[in-house]
């Protein structure tokens, strides 16, 4: 858990801020102070974050859009 993970873990949670459950608002606010102080994450809060991470960001699935872009020759 490096200081730029946590960094990147955190901006990309800042999007979906207004998604969370009033618990989850909770532990974000703490996580943004302990960032804004400079704190490296221990383990259990590093992974708590990581959950949340994974919970919201949702990779696309960019095979739905191959029907868009078909090759000339078919």
């Amino acid at each position: 858990m490096s200081f730029r993970e946590q960094q990147k873990y955190i901006d990309t949670l800042k999007r979906f801020e207004r998604k969370f459950s009033p618990k989850e608002a909770e532990e974000f606010k703490m996580f943004l102070k302990r960032h804004k102080d400079e704190e490296d994450f221990d383990s259990v809060s590093f992974g708590r974050l990581k959950e949340l991470y994974d919970k919201f960001n949702v990779p696309v699935d960019k095979n739905k859009y191959d029907s868009f872009f078909k090759k000339k020759d078919e």
